[in-house]
């Protein structure tokens, strides 16, 4: 049975721009009753205040100044978000970096900010404040969670966590006593921030020279794509399953192969 989006509340962590603001906007068009943005750019934050109010009236969106690698902080959203609407229902762990030049930070956002997401979400306030019988945890991965990118080795490693952890926590298991579905997206290349200035964000100039030829042939899309791809997979995806948007196109599941699969008959 289908996710019903229509009334529900959802949190999303680098909510104030680029993607994340295209899947608030696309889930307020499907029902969504409200949503917080959790997001370290308070600039930013109030924009899309702004913008959201326009499309949608007022009252549908909050805004906290959030840093997920800081779980106190991250936390302070999800209890804004129950305050203001008292429910919570969904949670989208969008907020990440591309920049292998600060691969701390970048493993502190991308690796232990989801997990941050989804210890709160998942462990606490989704089943205690979801408005129907099941809850949903989106964690942003990437095609670089599913195809090794040598040019970006840590960015890599830290997508092909995010795919690991949903996979995880995704298993029937926690979703038999949590009643959360726990899925994974895999954008493809998409046209944002961050994607600019690239070559500047690499481990160097050896790094700078893989990069061309591996972005060659990638097929590109809007963020309204993705947004759309979002939808559908909150409505209708399984719990553990990953999923890859590309190219403008319908999201298609990526399956693992059994590693027993792999032996020698």
């Amino acid at each position: 049975m289908a996710f019903n989006i229509e009334g529900k509340v959802a949190l999303i962590s680098g909510g104030a721009s680029g993607i994340g603001l295209k899947y608030a906007k696309e889930l307020l068009r499907n029902g969504l009753k409200g949503v917080t943005l959790a997001d370290v750019n308070t600039d930013f934050g109030n924009q899309a205040l702004k913008e959201i109010e326009k499309e949608f009236g007022s009252n549908k969106a909050v805004f906290v100044n959030t840093d997920v690698t800081n779980k106190q902080s991250f936390e302070e959203a999800f209890k804004k978000t129950v305050e203001v609407f008292k429910n919570l229902d969904i949670l989208i762990n969008n907020a990440g970096i591309l920049n292998d030049a600060i691969w701390e930070k970048e493993i502190a956002i991308n690796i232990n900010g989801v997990i941050h997401g989804v210890l709160l979400g998942l462990e606490n306030y989704i089943p205690k404040y979801k408005t129907g019988n099941e809850g949903v945890i989106v964690n942003i991965s990437s095609i670089a969670g599913v195809k090794d990118f040598s040019m970006v080795p840590v960015y890599t490693a830290t997508k092909f966590a995010v795919l690991g952890m949903s996979k995880a926590w995704g298993d029937v298991e926690h979703y038999n006593r949590t009643k959360v579905k726990v899925l994974a997206m895999c954008p493809g290349v998409t046209d944002t921030p961050l994607l600019s200035e690239l070559s500047e964000k690499t481990l160097g100039a050896p790094y700078v020279q893989i990069m061309e030829a591996q972005l060659v042939g990638l097929p590109s899309q809007k963020p309204d794509s993705v947004a759309l791809a979002m939808v559908n997979i909150i409505k209708n995806a399984k719990t553990g399953t990953v999923w890859v948007a590309e190219g403008e196109e319908d999201p298609y599941e990526f399956i693992l192969p059994p590693r027993e699969s792999f032996k020698p008959q």
